[in-house]
């Protein structure tokens, strides 16, 4: 329980200070926007590396690496089905609440809660890995396609090849794909070349919440407006079925021992990441669903864990 109050503290903390800051003016209307985009561009790509680099691969691929795939990949189409199917939400806005339904905060709430409450800060790694490697290139996909489409720069011919390239340059994927050779190789980068990484990537996770708190000022109560739908399905999805789903699959589905089960269940049961507002920023579409689903998830999640810790024992 202590690493699940501890991590919340720091987030609220962190997020309370960017409030604060967008309270008195300090970073002018464009605080939010530059923060993202340093986050986005500089300080995540960085942290990315450095964490996956230095990533244990075998522990990576393991079963509790399934079990996220399959727990991740159910909601995330529920929420799609939903939001396109039913409420003919266009392809970014649904790309979003896929994220906010599944994308969860391994980082800066996973690993204290992994290592208080599951004992070992590894098992967070999986689905680190998932979310970075898999997920992410993924909806930036989609989202870079629509922003290609929607810009009135790109109406000259493209080839095809170049069209299915552009996403794999995101910054984020390049940054990922580097730590991955660097840690299949067995490399260890110099400490001069290290250092500096080291130093630019402990600004991503501030940087993304102080963006998150600059932007709750003036805005309307969470859950509220042409969005509250589409928030309100991406939080019960992420706070209630997203870890049922890693429960059953873990515990029925593949027979994992106890451990493993609780450790799958509470890292499914964790809120949505900041990141996903960072992305929403940069391409400019779900913003607000984004910035309310992690607050409302984030609240909610509380004594979703707690509960899941005391049940486990």
């Amino acid at each position: 329980m202590q690493g699940v109050l501890t991590g919340f503290a720091v987030i609220a903390t962190v997020i309370a200070i960017g409030y604060l800051v967008g309270r008195i003016g300090l970073l002018g209307p464009e605080g939010p926007a530059v923060l993202s985009r340093v986050s986005f561009f500089v300080a995540t790509p960085a942290l990315l590396f450095e964490t996956v680099s230095r990533a244990d691969v075998s522990t990576v691929f393991s079963s509790a690496l399934l079990v996220t795939l399959i727990s991740t990949t159910v909601v995330a189409a529920v929420f799609v089905a939903v939001a396109m199917l039913w409420w003919r939400r266009p392809a970014p806005e649904a790309t979003i609440g896929a994220l906010a339904a599944s994308y969860v905060n391994a980082g800066n709430i996973g690993i204290p809660i992994a290592v208080y409450v599951l004992g070992d800060a590894a098992l967070v790694a999986p689905v680190l890995m998932f979310q970075v490697v898999v997920m992410a290139p993924l909806a930036f996909a989609v989202l870079q396609s629509s922003a290609a489409r929607d810009s009135s720069a790109v109406r000259e011919r493209r080839s095809v090849v170049r069209a299915a390239v552009r996403p794999l340059l995101n910054p984020i994927t390049v940054a990922c794909g580097l730590g991955v050779a660097v840690s299949v190789a067995g490399w260890s980068p110099p400490e001069p070349v290290m250092r500096p990484v080291e130093l630019v990537a402990a600004m991503a996770v501030p940087a993304a919440l102080l963006a998150y708190g600059l932007s709750l000022r003036g805005a309307a109560p969470p859950g509220s407006g042409d969005t509250a739908w589409d928030v309100r399905l991406a939080v019960v999805l992420k706070t209630l079925v997203h870890p049922a789903v890693a429960y059953l699959v873990a515990r029925y589905g593949l027979g994992l021992s106890a451990p493993l089960v609780l450790a799958c269940t509470v890292t499914a049961a964790l809120p949505t990441a900041q990141n996903v507002f960072v992305y929403a920023v940069r391409y400019g579409r779900g913003v607000v669903l984004a910035r309310d689903a992690i607050l409302l998830s984030t609240a909610t999640a509380v004594p979703v864990l707690i509960a899941v810790a005391l049940l486990a024992g």
